[in-house]
């Protein structure tokens, strides 16, 4: 009898490879729009910091859609009337915390922190309530207008006094830390440079006076035919 062919495993791997690609993509992403930028800040730490600050602010707050040009608006104000600047760059980019995401989870924070705040324990809605009004709204079925509407009505009649009152406190904390840590690694980052070019400094300069000093060192001695 001719032996059977051996079976292939179907089984398919893990899915582990995929997930560490997804969150390999998300840190490289992370450290292109937010870190990156900071490093590369040719004003002073306060300066960067500040911008951080001022984004975290405005993005931690229930207005999605219009969180860049809040910043924008802000930077203009800030400069024109208090003579207060910022990174408007990164200002910009530190919206970017609250994404596709992030989006439904902290606004759902804010809620349930608003509705604390304002003393109303009893009406607490679930987050899969809360999520399945956000996904439908955006679901690709309803026209551009009516997502509007939707959106609208959730952030200004419905949950909107909830959202925004609770984001509150979140704002102001985000905004602290972001200043603090972001001043500090902007520093810690500049000394750290400023070191590495000292020490490539001094490493050239040895070598400069070990060729000055012997300016045959190096030439090898001529091979006889």
């Amino acid at each position: 009898m001719a032996n059977s062919a051996p079976q292939r495993n179907t089984t398919r791997p893990p899915s582990n490879g995929r997930s560490a690609g997804f969150w390999q993509r998300m840190s490289r992403l992370l450290r292109f729009r937010l870190t990156i930028p900071m490093m590369r800040s040719r004003h002073s730490p306060e300066h960067a910091a500040r911008g951080t600050m001022v984004g975290l602010v405005w993005a931690f707050t229930p207005s999605v859609g219009i969180q860049m040009p809040l910043v924008f608006v802000t930077w203009i104000i800030a400069r024109k009337l208090f003579k207060w600047d910022f990174s408007l760059l990164l200002g910009l980019a530190w919206t970017w915390v609250t994404n596709a995401f992030t989006l439904l989870p902290i606004y759902y924070l804010f809620y349930l922190t608003g509705q604390l705040m304002l003393g109303r324990w009893d009406d607490l809605s679930g987050y899969d309530g809360f999520a399945g009004l956000w996904t439908g709204a955006f679901s690709g079925e309803l026209s551009l207008w009516q997502e509007i509407v939707i959106m609208s009505k959730v952030l200004i009649l419905d949950w909107g006094l909830a959202m925004w009152v609770g984001s509150l406190p979140w704002a102001v904390a985000t905004g602290f830390l972001g200043y603090r840590y972001s001043l500090k690694f902007v520093r810690a980052y500049r000394h750290a440079r400023a070191e590495r070019m000292a020490r490539r400094h001094q490493a050239g300069h040895a070598r400069g006076e070990r060729r000055h000093h012997h300016p045959d060192a190096g030439i090898g001695t001529p091979t006889l035919p």
